[in-house]
């Protein structure tokens, strides 16, 4: 029995919060990762780790705030929280490897080829493994072509995000950046679901809908209130919202590690007076007028 499927219940509601939860974390991610070619190496572990999770929580928060809204009319829906969870690792833990790459490979070439399609990956697997979290009276089928168009969305979107991350220069060039991508996985997150098709078994008895957003939000909570403490790092951090002036991307060279270059702005300025000697006591003897 074919179900019928309503992924806008809430009518606008859901599309809109969910693309401001792409957003949010795309720019959080993005002004963490430029932030990442601002310190010593030793810090930049910390800050792209940081700018991970903001990706992979806004993505993840994205995927089931627009849940929300899709709706099974013949049968009730559920979800397994183990399942829901780990797409959210699986999310944090792919961008990851995506952002770190980028960090220390740098965003051109190969590195940024293997991050974007990494990271892309990632957030196509975090949609899938959430859909398969769903239970209800039935199952889902998918169509290939289009599930592979959504993958390829998702990829050229990582792959932007990260190019513009080492290569995006000023605050308002960051929220342009955030917008196109929150735009770009909204896109991909709608294409996999045109891919959907619901097949119900003999169990299903009506009394469907859309889930009770008592169902989701305790699952929301959580990387709800990271996005808001990472948002309060980007605000307190002047340099994370500003930059440095004359800030440039390291350029990495073929064949030389990225943390073997020092941003530019860490370099110590050049001292172009010269030291004068320290003079011992004989010399200062030697400089007499009488022995002159």
């Amino acid at each position: 029995m074919q179900g019928t499927v309503d992924g806008f219940s809430y009518g606008a509601v859901t599309p809109l919060v969910a693309y401001a939860m792409a957003c949010l974390g795309g720019a959080l991610g993005l002004r963490c990762t430029t932030r990442s070619l601002l310190v010593t190496h030793s810090r930049r572990p910390a800050w792209l780790a940081l700018g991970s999770a903001a990706i992979g929580s806004g993505i993840w928060t994205m995927h089931f705030v627009a849940m929300m809204g899709f709706s099974i009319k013949e049968a009730p829906i559920h979800y397994d929280k183990t399942i829901t969870y780990a797409s959210l690792a699986l999310a944090v833990v792919m961008v990851g490897v995506g952002v770190f790459i980028v960090g220390y490979r740098g965003a051109t070439g190969t590195s940024l080829f293997t991050g974007g399609t990494i990271t892309g990956l990632g957030v196509a697997s975090m949609h899938y493994l959430g859909m398969a979290g769903m239970r209800f009276h039935g199952r889902f089928t998918y169509n290939t072509l289009t599930v592979g168009a959504s993958v390829v969305i998702g990829v050229v979107a990582a792959t932007a995000a990260l190019w513009a991350a080492g290569r995006v220069r000023g605050f308002l060039w960051s929220v342009g950046a955030s917008l196109v991508m929150g735009l770009a996985v909204s896109g991909m997150h709608y294409t996999g679901m045109a891919a959907l098709s619901v097949h119900l078994d003999g169990a299903a008895h009506g009394g469907g809908g859309a889930p009770e957003p008592s169902l989701l939000a305790p699952m929301l909570i959580g990387p709800l209130a990271f996005l808001l403490i990472a948002g309060v790092v980007v605000i307190f951090d002047p340099l994370m919202v500003t930059g440095r002036p004359g800030f440039r991307p390291v350029e990495h060279k073929p064949g030389v590690p990225a943390a073997a270059v020092a941003p530019r702005t860490e370099r110590r300025p050049a001292l172009h007076q010269e030291r004068r000697p320290v003079l011992r006591p004989e010399h200062h003897a030697a400089r007499t007028p009488q022995n002159r």
